[in-house]
């Protein structure tokens, strides 16, 4: 089973909100590989918003991407992709 992760940092100025957690959930789901991310000592589903929501991670810290599954390299390379576009938001 292929497993991938990549450090991403989160360079929205309101940290991981609502607004970005949804996007974030929402791409993970269009995956089939399981997808967690890391903070600190949290490890949590990145296809849960509620769960991105209580890393509560501000601007300038980093998260750790992780995929296991068939899709996985894709997966991380997509939800990275978000992260280095601020979600769509602006700069």
């Amino acid at each position: 089973m292929e497993e991938f992760h990549k450090t991403v940092v989160v360079q929205n100025n309101l940290g991981l909100h609502a607004r970005p957690a949804g996007k974030l959930s929402k791409e993970a789901m269009k995956f089939q590989a399981d997808i967690t991310l890391s903070y600190k000592d949290m490890e949590i589903d990145a296809k849960s918003i509620l769960d991105i929501l209580t890393l509560g991670v501000p601007k300038g810290d980093t998260v750790l991407l992780k995929a296991k599954g068939k899709d996985a390299r894709e997966a991380v390379e997509a939800l990275a992709h978000l992260f280095e576009n601020r979600f769509g938001e602006e700069r």
